[in-house]
């Protein structure tokens, strides 16, 4: 939440004529004061607040609320200690509920949590090659057994597809409408789950036909970039920060996590792929893959695949790193591009 939507937050609160006690409610009589001064933490910190008292009001009471659940009620304006254990990574909305001698109040205040882990490094090492339709805009990429599934972008272009990874031919192959611009994909319960771009919806498929059978629509997540699962739920990255876990069933929104290191958040993630317990999702325009945890966003890895673009066919149209794939098969992964003619199998190997 920016600033600017915190003012506008902050303004409808305090609109209301009166609480339930029938005391009038103000604006702007406190500052709350963050201890030390900082804005970003790790998880195993305690945030220290205080109110600033501007007009040295007789304050009763104060509730401090922690991303609108209760935290602590302290009498007077005392000092309060709010733990940041167990959340989730990224912005984190303070807000301190007052009772003073003229009213009530609500302030708000934010801060920004971090990993308290430096994310491990990792190279590759290529196992294999294989040969990779030069003409698809890979947006997804997803073994199913030994199935290869695909999903390709650009409008008018864009596909799902079954292919052969050793030989590159396209088995099956359904065509999105032209006004459909392809995004990630992944498989559940013998439904082939597709993202779109910018349409604000998703398509699902039959496994074994790819024929259409159903959609769904998007909620908050701004955009369709890539999509995994873990055998219940599905993740959605959105081309921010934010990765979006959706119910399987349903294809609704439930939460998110913010991908954070232990210096900086990581925006424009796009493909995604489940490993073991962890999400894999690749880095537009980075020749990198971070490894994240799910439930909280943390990167707890990077995978440094620079290189790997230099040993395709340089051609007009070659663009960036796009597409995970991932067979089972301990620390190994299946590697292509958008309009790369290659896939690659590769070891990871910790540097």
């Amino acid at each position: 939440m920016n600033f600017h939507k915190l003012l506008i937050m902050t303004f409808l609160t305090v609109l209301a004529a009166s609480c339930g006690n029938g005391k009038t409610r103000t604006i702007g009589l406190f500052d709350i004061e963050i201890g030390n001064e900082k804005r970003r933490f790790v998880t195993s910190e305690t945030v220290k607040v205080q109110l600033k008292n501007k007009k040295n009001l007789a304050v009763t009471s104060v509730t401090y609320f922690l991303n609108e659940k209760e935290v602590v009620t302290v009498n007077g304006n005392t000092a309060s200690k709010i733990p940041l254990a167990k959340l989730k990574l990224g912005t984190q909305i303070i807000k301190a509920e007052i009772t003073h001698e003229d009213g009530v109040e609500d302030e708000y205040a934010s801060l920004t949590v971090v990993s308290s882990i430096k994310p491990k490094l990792y190279g590759y090492k290529i196992l294999e090659t294989y040969p990779h339709d030069m003409n698809a805009y890979t947006q997804g990429l997803e073994f199913f057994g030994d199935d290869l599934y695909e999903s390709t972008g650009r409008y008018k272009k864009s596909s799902l597809r079954k292919v052969d990874l050793k030989t590159g031919k396209v088995l099956q192959k359904t065509e999105l409408d032209p006004q459909y611009f392809g995004e990630g994909l992944t498989i559940l319960n013998d439904n082939i789950y597709q993202l779109t771009w910018k349409e604000n919806v998703g398509f699902i498929y039959d496994k074994e036909t790819l024929e259409k059978k159903g959609q769904f629509a998007y909620a908050s997540s701004k955009e369709g970039w890539g999509l995994c699962n873990d055998g219940t739920h599905i993740y959605k990255s959105d081309g921010s920060e934010k990765i979006w876990t959706l119910d399987g069933a349903t294809q609704k929104e439930i939460s998110h996590i913010e991908v954070y290191t232990n210096t900086s958040k990581i925006d424009t993630i796009n493909e995604l792929e489940f490993v073991e317990g962890h999400i894999y999702a690749n880095i537009y325009q980075k020749d990198a893959i971070a490894i994240v945890d799910p439930k909280n966003g943390a990167v707890q890895g990077v995978i440094n695949l620079k290189g790997l673009k230099d040993k395709v066919t340089q051609h007009a149209t070659l663009d960036v790193l796009n597409g995970i794939a991932y067979k089972g098969e301990p620390n190994i992964l299946y590697i292509t591009g958008k309009n790369w003619d290659k896939v690659f199998k590769i070891e990871v190997i910790e540097k």
